[in-house]
């Protein structure tokens, strides 16, 4: 299970309390997920929308209210499993002391340009996901190109969260490329891959999460393998490097993108 922890700060209180109510249940694994720094609508909206896709239970702690209504709003006409851990405590102490809020993120911590270019970076990764504007190419530090499910967009906002413009392109069948993928730095894309028996069940999964039927053409193993032979004569003939993520979380890739940049230790 996924547990997405937002904030339009740092998340350490979000995670604080998860951390602490998943102790609770040592039979069932959890893999969590933090977005700090999330101040738009619009990034939220992307991450929620990742989010529901992924099914993730959604931990949010806001101080800015119309980011928290948002955030309710859009889990509860989605159906989506969610918890405010700020609003009833900042509620309770506004009837109290009986002042309003000032609704300010991140006053409790020391606050720096690195988290700013954090911000810049994850809006940036939402604007140019799926390669919604071919001119994002030519403006971020990495583009990742992909088939279908091999976590193209997941990648792209792990990375944005360590400060790095990421682009990424889905590669479609019978799509034509843009030309701007032909004028990036080679150095800086990545083609993601994996073996036809891991997409062929990602595509499965998927299928049945929509209450469709598996056994389609999209999850069919001719079509996988043709589509990962297609994608591998496109990253040969780019140049870039390759990474098959079979085998690896998200985070053991980025480590992999960030050291062929010669930026693993930051």
């Amino acid at each position: 299970m996924k547990i997405y922890i937002i904030s339009d700060s740092l998340g350490v209180t979000g995670n604080g309390l998860v951390q602490a109510a998943v102790v609770q249940f040592p039979n069932d694994e959890f893999k969590i997920e933090r977005y700090p720094l999330t101040r738009t609508e619009s990034l939220l909206q992307g991450i929620l929308k990742k989010g529901e896709r992924e099914q993730a239970v959604i931990v949010y702690t806001f101080a800015n209210s119309q980011l928290a209504e948002f955030a309710q709003k859009f889990c509860a006409d989605h159906n989506m499993p969610h918890i405010d851990a700020m609003v009833n405590l900042i509620k309770t102490l506004s009837e109290v002391t009986h002042h309003e809020p000032i609704e300010e993120a991140g006053i409790n911590h020391n606050m720096n340009s690195k988290y700013f270019d954090k911000i810049k970076a994850m809006e940036f990764a939402v604007e140019y996901d799926d390669g919604k504007d071919p001119s994002g190419f030519l403006k971020a530090d990495i583009v990742l190109l992909g088939v279908s499910r091999t976590s193209k967009t997941p990648l792209s906002l792990y990375l944005a969260n360590l400060g790095y413009k990421v682009a990424n392109l889905p590669l479609v069948p019978k799509t034509r490329i843009p030309d701007e993928i032909y004028r990036v730095d080679p150095a800086k894309i990545i083609g993601l891959t994996t073996t036809p028996e891991v997409l062929n069940k990602y595509r499965r999964e998927r299928m049945i999460a929509y209450g469709l039927d598996p056994d389609s053409n999209y999850s069919s193993m001719a079509q996988v393998r043709d589509e990962l032979n297609n994608a591998n004569q496109l990253y040969r003939k780019l140049g870039c490097l390759v990474i098959n993520t079979a085998q690896k979380s998200i985070e053991e890739t980025a480590t992999l993108i960030l050291e062929s940049l010669g930026e693993g230790d930051n």
